[in-house]
């Protein structure tokens, strides 16, 4: 084994990582935005006002992508553990 297969595997985790964590963290990120530029137009500093739609915005993208994200990283530990026989001999 050389370093080139672990680089491949770290490359690889990272870009999973990337995919599995994308569809929750963009939206929650364009909402805060959003209402932060609301709370700074109309100089309402209320927690609760940024909070709450960030959770039903990250629920909701949970409900509709997280399917999806745990058939990607089941498939990349599926992966992962098939490649351990290579790695012992």
């Amino acid at each position: 084994m050389d370093a080139d297969y672990f680089i491949n595997v770290a490359q690889q985790a990272l870009w999973v990582l990337a995919l599995a964590s994308a569809p929750i963290l963009i939206p929650a990120l364009v909402v805060g935005v959003l209402l932060g530029m609301v709370q700074a137009a109309t100089s309402i500093n209320e927690a609760t006002l940024t909070f709450v739609p960030k959770l039903v915005i990250v629920g909701g993208c949970i409900a509709i992508f997280g399917g999806s994200i745990m058939v990607l990283l089941a498939d990349f530990t599926r992966e992962i553990f098939a490649r351990i026989p290579d790695l012992v001999l």
